[in-house]
């Protein structure tokens, strides 16, 4: 079952929530977009064949539907939420360019950006239209993600992060794991994404982070074992690393229950 809440929309411009509670391995009927469809995933897994072929798609990966070009889908993963920008060609034309794939890495700069645009209150006009064009520049043109040649083995790579595996908690154990050698699967994951698989790790859990602050956790130091690091301060250097802020400070942008903290920026 598929569902899509309007967000907001202007002239030739939708932002939907689509929440899908399908659970199916089997690949949907290929359909094919009259508009431009940026989509970003909040929560959950599933697959896209499209015209590179197969990408799996989690809160680290995106995709730009195409005008006119057949795409197919399969959950075997269960349900998702994904936030969709529908695009017209004309205000495309105006507003973007079109990178090189249909995929592109996610990192946590774009995370918070896109729930700074889901955070917005009540000024669609002006501040969600400038939080969304920040979103658009700061996805399209994104570095897709890689070639094709290793593209199962970083899939499953990603799979054993995003699962939270034992066998994730290293380099050395996620290759064993994989049955192959550390060289490869790091140099393997550069190509296919962009970035280290250190770095890729350390993004799900500054994304996990940002899920939990803007749920309003105040313990940080519960936050950071919960997730893995090996004290706050830890926590700390590793989200303004990715977002450039302190969780403290995105506490305060992500309260979705505070209209000043909604309608400010970041410093």
């Amino acid at each position: 079952m598929l569902s899509v809440a309007e967000v907001a929309a202007w002239s030739g411009l939708t932002v939907s929530t689509v929440v899908c509670q399908e659970h199916r391995r089997r690949w949907s009927d290929a359909e094919a977009p009259g508009e431009h469809r940026l989509v970003l995933i909040r929560a959950g897994r599933f697959r896209r064949a499209g015209p590179e072929g197969l990408t799996h798609l989690d809160p680290t990966v995106g995709y730009l539907s195409r005008p006119g070009v057949e795409e197919r889908f399969a959950h075997p993963a269960g349900g998702d939420v994904c936030t969709s920008i529908s695009i017209a060609p004309a205000s495309w034309e105006a507003l973007c360019r079109a990178p090189a794939r249909s995929d592109f890495y996610v990192d946590a700069h774009v995370d918070l950006a896109h729930r700074r645009l889901l955070a917005t209150g009540g000024d669609p006009d002006y501040a969600l239209v400038e939080r969304l064009l920040a979103l658009l520049s700061a996805t399209v043109g994104l570095l897709p993600a890689g070639s094709a040649g290793d593209g199962a083995l970083v899939a499953a790579a990603r799979e054993a992060i995003l699962a939270g595996l034992p066998a994730a908690r290293g380099l050395f154990p996620l290759a064993d794991h994989l049955a192959v050698s550390p060289y490869r699967l790091s140099r393997a994951f550069v190509r296919e994404v962009g970035v280290p698989v250190t770095r890729y790790r350390n993004r799900v859990r500054v994304g996990r982070a940002l899920e939990r602050l803007e749920q309003g956790e105040r313990n940080l130091a519960l936050l950071a074992a919960d997730l893995g690091f090996a004290d706050q301060a830890h926590l700390t250097r590793t989200v303004r690393e990715h977002t450039g802020c302190t969780p403290g400070a995105l506490r305060c942008v992500l309260d979705q229950n505070d209209p000043a903290s909604a309608s400010s920026g970041l410093r």
